[in-house]
C-alpha cells in the first residue's frame, strides 16, 4: 500500500536520516518498504537507502530490481539519477553514461538540471571535462538573469559546435 500515509511515513524517516546508525536506517527503511504492496517502490527506497549511508554498490542491484519491477512516475527518473551516480562512484562511468542517456530520451522535467549534473560528473570521470562543463553550462544558462544564450554558446565552443541563435 503505497498511499499517502506511507508516503509520510517514507518522508519521515528520510528525515531522520542524519541522526540515525547506517545499518539502523537502511534495515528502517527495509521494513518501511515491506509495508507497501507497490515492490518497484519498496525496492526504491531501499536503495536510496543503501547509497545514502555509503553502501553505494548494494545500491545498483535495488535500484535495477526497482526499475524491472516497473518503478513509474518522478521516481523512475530519480532512479535513472541516483543509479547512474552510483555506477558512476563504483567504477562504471560507462554504464552511468548509458543510463544517463537513456534517461535523456524519456522526457524533460524538473529533475533535468539533476540529471545534467550527473552527466557532468560521468563525463568528468571519464576524462572528458570540456564535454562535462558544456553540459553543466548548458543546464546552468536558463537560471541566469541574462547571458544565457552566451553561456550557451561558449559551452557548444567548448566542444567544437557552432554557436546557436
Amino acid at each position: 500500500m503505497t498511499d499517502e500515509a506511507w508516503e509520510v511515513r517514507c518522508a519521515a524517516l528520510w528525515e531522520r536520516l542524519d541522526a540515525m546508525g547506517r545499518e539502523e536506517f537502511v534495515q528502517a527503511m527495509k521494513d518501511l518498504a515491506a509495508e507497501t504492496d507497490d515492490v518497484a517502490v519498496g525496492l526504491f527506497e531501499v536503495g536510496g537507502a543503501h547509497d545514502s549511508t555509503g553502501f553505494t554498490e548494494q545500491a545498483v542491484g535495488y535500484y535495477d530490481r526497482a526499475v524491472k519491477a516497473g518503478l513509474s512516475g518522478v521516481r523512475r527518473r530519480r532512479v535513472s539519477i541516483q543509479m547512474a551516480s552510483s555506477l558512476r562512484e563504483t567504477g562504471r562511468p560507462q554504464e552511468a553514461l548509458a543510463v544517463i542517456e537513456e534517461e535523456k530520451g524519456r522526457g524533460s522535467d524538473a529533475y533535468d538540471g539533476a540529471l545534467a549534473m550527473c552527466e557532468a560528473l560521468t563525463l568528468a570521470k571519464l576524462g572528458r571535462d570540456r564535454e562535462g562543463l558544456s553540459v553543466a553550462l548548458v543546464a546552468l544558462a536558463p537560471t541566469l538573469p541574462r547571458y544565457q544564450r552566451s553561456t550557451v554558446n561558449y559551452a557548444r565552443g567548448l566542444v567544437g559546435l557552432d554557436p546557436v541563435g
